[in-house]
């Protein structure tokens, strides 16, 4: 990951993109690495959050491009099992964007609500605010810890 902060903020929202699609990796240590370089703080929140956030809509789009009979073929995933999910999907609809930040089944969220066709617009704006708000507490903490070690 060094490599991407070695590249500034271009190399942190590809890093921040590329951790928000089902790749494992993590953007938080992007940001703190970033800041603990000296970065702009408003500059590597709002950084972060775009890459995160494209890497967001990137999987949504993938879900969204997925198919049913795909996922029952390939998968072997029951049709009933499909319409238990998409009851749960329904009932919380776009607000699941809002996790979309969380470790592990946030790709998944963001991918579900692509599949389900949950409303695009709803979907990039509670993203982009609920990734937003994690790289806000994430720069909040470290500048309240940097003054720990100066």
């Amino acid at each position: 990951m060094e490599w991407l902060l070695d590249l500034g903020y271009a190399g942190l929202f590809i890093g921040a993109l590329l951790a928000a699609t089902i790749l494992p990796f993590s953007s938080d240590f992007l940001l703190v690495g970033m800041l603990a370089a000296g970065g702009n703080v408003v500059w590597t929140v709002v950084v972060a959050s775009l890459g995160n956030w494209a890497g967001g809509m990137i999987s949504y789009w993938m879900g969204r491009g997925g198919r049913w009979q795909w996922i029952e073929k390939w998968f072997k995933v029951r049709r009933e099992t499909l319409e238990r999910q998409k009851s749960r999907v329904d009932r919380y609809g776009a607000w699941l964007a809002f996790l979309s930040w969380l470790p592990f089944v946030g790709d998944l969220f963001a991918l579900a609500l692509g599949f389900y066709r949950t409303n695009v617009w709803q979907v990039a704006l509670f993203m982009l605010i609920g990734k937003t708000a994690r790289f806000v507490a994430w720069a909040f903490a470290v500048e309240w810890v940097r003054p720990l070690f100066a």
